[in-house]
């Protein structure tokens, strides 16, 4: 199963019984589990690697943007094979809540209401929304204890006390800077930055129900979906929001469109 892009046209063309040289994006099939994020990573689909960026950028936003799905055949079909394959992975009648961020993306939504057919009754969901830029806060203690008490081989401290209270503070003035932003710019601005994996706060439960849901749920299994993967930013946030809760569950990870070589930073 493929897709391709007719340039005439300016249209994409799904296939869902054939394979094709010059298809832009392909079902992953047997090959699509990897392990990322510490957990259980599967995507339904990845871009073929002579995929022009221009065209992939087109295609991202056909699928994540587009406002008439119910009225896509072709979209909608895409979306229930890669669920598809999904169950015959893991068996979605075994998961017991789904969790997906907040999106303009029609997409999540409709992925949910597929999996609904194959999942038992009692499946919930919960959804993680962005938190204002206010509320982010910076994890001083694990910062401190992972970098600046490094010490030299030797067995000397790397840094001096000075030097230390000076990064504190620097740390201090960028917060500051940052509570004064929309949020989209600081996710631009933080996402390959070294102190990335220690701000905390990008992302809060919708309601105050589906906190104690997830504080409830214990030794289960948790399904994570998302539309699209490509820095996995989104999918390591809704990680770290769930394990200020606990950590007991089995937590899966499902994204529409997704890749192997996740960046660093997200693994």
């Amino acid at each position: 199963m493929g897709v391709t892009y007719d340039n005439e046209k300016q249209m994409f063309v799904f296939d869902f019984e054939h394979d094709g040289v010059e298809d832009i994006v392909k079902l992953t099939g047997d090959g699509y589990q990897v392990e990322a994020f510490g957990k259980c990573f599967y995507y339904g689909y990845e871009f073929s690697d002579q995929v022009d960026s221009s065209v992939r950028s087109t295609f991202i936003k056909y699928v994540k943007f587009n406002d008439n799905l119910q009225d896509s055949p072709d979209l909608t079909q895409f979306i229930k094979k890669a669920v598809d394959n999904l169950d015959k992975k893991i068996n979605l009648y075994d998961y017991n809540l789904v969790v997906m961020p907040e999106s303009s993306s029609k997409v999540n939504q409709y992925m949910l209401r597929y999996i609904y057919r194959f999942a038992q009754p009692t499946l919930r969901k919960m959804e993680l929304v962005k938190a204002l830029p206010a509320s982010i806060s910076f994890d001083m203690d694990a910062y401190q204890g992972q970098y600046l008490d490094d010490v030299l081989e030797d067995g000397r401290p790397r840094y001096t006390e000075a030097q230390k209270e000076e990064a504190k503070q620097s740390i201090n003035k960028m917060l500051d800077l940052i509570h004064q932003k929309d949020y989209f710019t600081i996710a631009k601005d933080v996402k390959k930055s070294r102190f990335r994996p220690y701000m905390m706060d990008f992302l809060k439960f919708a309601s105050e129900t589906d906190e104690r849901l997830c504080a409830s749920i214990r030794q289960q299994n948790v399904l994570v979906i998302d539309d699209v993967t490509t820095s996995g930013s989104t999918l390591n946030e809704i990680l770290r929001t769930l394990r200020i809760l606990n950590e007991d569950n089995e937590i899966t990870i499902f994204s529409l469109i997704g890749r192997k070589d996740l960046m660093a930073e997200a693994v």
